[in-house]
């Protein structure tokens, strides 16, 4: 739990253990939305290796809250699709372009032995890259493409990755991570999803 959400448990006056769990409920809602953003340094092989990995088991499912209600009175809502397995990673470029650069090729190896790895062996992934909101809509679009053009490209050519096993989407500047701050890193990121379908 984190110090702000324990500090704020410690003030509120006693209310019984009921009231307490209820708190530490809600608060589990405050999980992140999203996966973090991995940076090249920390990249490895088993971290990919479970990222992609799909979940059948539903383990993965975060409980944003729940609501009390008399029996009958509502019929549930049907559960939200299983969102797929991904990572999302820092991978570095050359300035405006999409060289990768050394620490983004040794990253990319990492990947690749994961892809490679029994567990991940009989899946197709898609790659996706990301820009930030600098530039036009349409240069922004561009470059996203070429680097996960680029990022498919290293994995197949240099790493022996089955090129049927790889496809490659630009997503823009369409879909930031961090909206606060457009020019932040993580909305610069390369997203590998397994396709399950």
């Amino acid at each position: 739990m984190s110090g702000s959400i324990v500090s704020f448990l410690k003030r509120q006056p006693a209310r019984g253990a009921w009231w307490i769990a209820l708190c530490v409920m809600a608060c589990a809602g405050v999980a992140r939305a999203e996966d973090p953003v991995v940076k090249e340094q920390d990249i490895d092989e088993n971290s990919v290796t479970k990222a992609l990995t799909p979940d059948d088991n539903g383990d993965n499912i975060v409980t944003r809250g729940f609501v009390l209600s008399k029996p009958g009175a509502a019929q549930a809502k049907p559960a939200a699709p299983a969102k797929p397995a991904s990572l999302q990673m820092l991978i570095t470029f050359t300035t405006n372009s999409s060289t990768l650069t050394d620490s983004a090729q040794a990253a990319l190896d990492k990947v690749a032995h994961a892809l490679q790895s029994e567990r991940l062996a009989a899946y197709r992934f898609r790659v996706e890259g990301h820009a930030d909101p600098r530039g036009s809509d349409d240069a922004n679009m561009k470059l996203s493409q070429d680097r996960a053009a680029a990022v498919v490209a290293y994995l197949t050519q240099k790493d022996g990755i089955a090129p049927e096993r790889l496809t490659s989407v630009g997503k823009g500047s369409s879909e930031p991570l961090n909206r606060r701050n457009p020019t932040a890193p993580e909305n610069r990121r390369v997203t590998i999803v397994t396709v399950t379908n």
